[in-house]
């Protein structure tokens, strides 16, 4: 049968209306409101065809119209306009069109019906693009021990609800536009005052930046030295493996920098030479000590010196539990701490949402990179945040969660004093997870993970944090638990799995 005969001048172009019952796609690949619209945008395929020398025209005209359907440009169940008006839409003869849709239907990869025009056939079953969720997760895992994730369930649904729809409401249109690049001025009002009361850190509104989460802040400051010369920074170790990529993207590279038990080591810290130092002084990570008020001040001391800079993470201060947190190392010195913190591990990570602190000699620097980068953090977000943190609904989430999360802790230190006697454990005092170190009998640590992530559990070894790992004894197991996104029934049934791994 010719396609001329199958495709009646009454066939609109490129319309998605169904055939005829008995030639009707099958219910998966019927055609859909899109269809006209791929084929329309399909159709762009066949112009260079159609430009095609003549002699090489009817072959271009085929392999492009092959092409799109496998490709997937063309959809199952795409009707396609007729052999006249594709033919005059392409300033071809209707003959090179009549002997393409021929071609292409005895290889499968269209059909036809007597009036009922030429469609896109079932044949060919290319799998159709999916967008991938590279968010990082353990999926499957029976408990998962890896630190730095807090309890997503703890978010406050129907305080922030209510905000939000405060916000609307009240928010005037011309807020709506781009905002100052250092974030709206309501916003780094209350940010000051509840640094302040909360951290001991010296606020100005002026110096604050709102930005998205310590990973913006790091970055902005990687810029802003790196444009002033700077071409390494000093990084604890062991610390955060962020850091690396983080910095380096703005052409800093990293030096990793050794800990003592009060906190960053000074005399290494001098002789790497760097004037730069990333620093989470209130509760180190991982290995959760506080530096000392000594040490504080020797770090403070080695900043004058050089006349450098202490970039302070204060990732998790809000969360101690034998004591008032510690205060933020920036209170001590505002001209020489950059100070940064999040809503990550308060309200959730997803929200995008923290805030920088930079002195004065490097403010404008800042806000000019941070201009440059985005305009500005969104504005609703920033209503809305500032209204909860007026209101003390901020205040009331830390409290919950500071409640919860000490229980869990507590939990997990049960666990291990009774699976595990003999582990010593440390970094209690503050934060989202501990440091277990097990005996030297649960090792050689490399299989005792092997054997504990085939039972569908997910730990993080001491090791993945370390640049230079030192420890007395090579086959115990050091291991970095978090714990604020389980339960304490979770906690204690996973430790027992983790157990029951060890003794397989």
């Amino acid at each position: 049968m010719r396609a001329s005969e199958t495709n009646p001048e009454r066939d609109t172009p490129w319309a998605d209306t169904a055939p005829p019952a008995e030639t009707a796609p099958s219910a998966d690949t019927a055609p859909s409101a899109t269809g006209a619209a791929s084929a329309s945008a399909a159709w762009e395929l066949l112009l260079p065809a159609a430009g095609a020398p003549a002699r090489a025209r009817g072959r271009s005209l085929q392999a492009a119209l092959r092409e799109a359907v496998r490709s997937g440009r063309l959809a199952p169940g795409t009707r396609l306009p007729s052999s006249r008006d594709l033919a005059a839409d392409l300033g071809v003869s209707r003959g090179l069109i009549t002997e393409a849709y021929e071609q292409l239907t005895a290889e499968g990869y269209l059909r036809s019906g007597r009036g009922a025009g030429t469609w896109v056939g079932e044949a060919v079953r290319q799998a159709r693009p999916r967008a991938r969720d590279l968010a990082p997760r353990t999926p499957g895992a029976r408990a998962d021990f890896v630190p730095g994730t807090p309890d997503l369930a703890l978010f406050p649904r129907a305080a922030w609800a209510a905000a939000q729809r405060a916000t609307m409401a009240e928010v005037p249109h011309g807020a709506l536009g781009y905002p100052d690049p250092r974030g709206l001025p309501r916003l780094r009002t209350a940010l000051a005052a509840l640094l302040a009361r909360r951290r001991g850190v010296v606020a100005d509104p002026e110096r604050i930046v709102v930005v998205s989460g310590v990973a913006q802040a790091s970055a902005l400051l990687g810029l802003v030295l790196h444009a002033r010369g700077t071409r390494a920074v000093g990084v604890e170790d062991p610390g955060s493996p962020q850091h690396n990529a983080l910095y380096a993207s703005t052409g800093v590279s990293t030096v990793p920098v050794p800990l003592d038990g009060e906190g960053l080591a000074i005399k290494p810290l001098r002789a790497s030479g760097v004037r730069a130092v990333v620093t989470t002084p209130s509760h180190q990570f991982p290995t959760g000590i506080a530096y000392s008020a000594r040490r504080r001040a020797e770090l403070l001391d080695w900043a004058r010196s050089v006349d450098g800079l202490i970039l302070e993470d204060d990732y998790d201060g809000d969360f101690r539990y034998d004591r008032a947190p510690v205060g933020a190392l920036q209170g001590l010195d505002p001209e020489r701490v950059a100070y940064t913190g999040s809503v990550s591990k308060s309200l959730a990570p997803g929200l995008r949402l923290g805030w920088l602190l930079v002195p004065r000699w490097l403010a404008e620097e800042a806000v000019e990179r941070k201009r440059t980068l985005d305009l500005g953090h969104p504005t609703l977000d920033q209503e809305l945040f500032a209204r909860f943190v007026e209101r003390g609904d901020y205040d009331r989430q830390l409290r919950r969660c500071q409640r919860a999360y000490r229980e869990r802790r507590d939990a997990l230190v049960a666990a291990l004093a009774e699976y595990f006697p003999g582990a010593e454990v440390t970094g209690i005092a503050a934060g989202l997870h501990v440091i277990a170190a097990l005996p030297a009998r649960y090792g050689p640590e490399r299989d005792f993970l092997a054997r504990v992530r085939a039972a569908g559990i997910a730990v993080r070894p001491l090791a993945e944090y370390t640049h230079a790992r030192a420890a007395t004894d090579p086959d115990a197991v050091h291991l970095v638990l978090g714990y604020a996104h389980l339960s304490p029934a979770r906690i204690r049934a996973g430790v027992r799995a983790m157990a029951g791994a060890r003794a397989a």
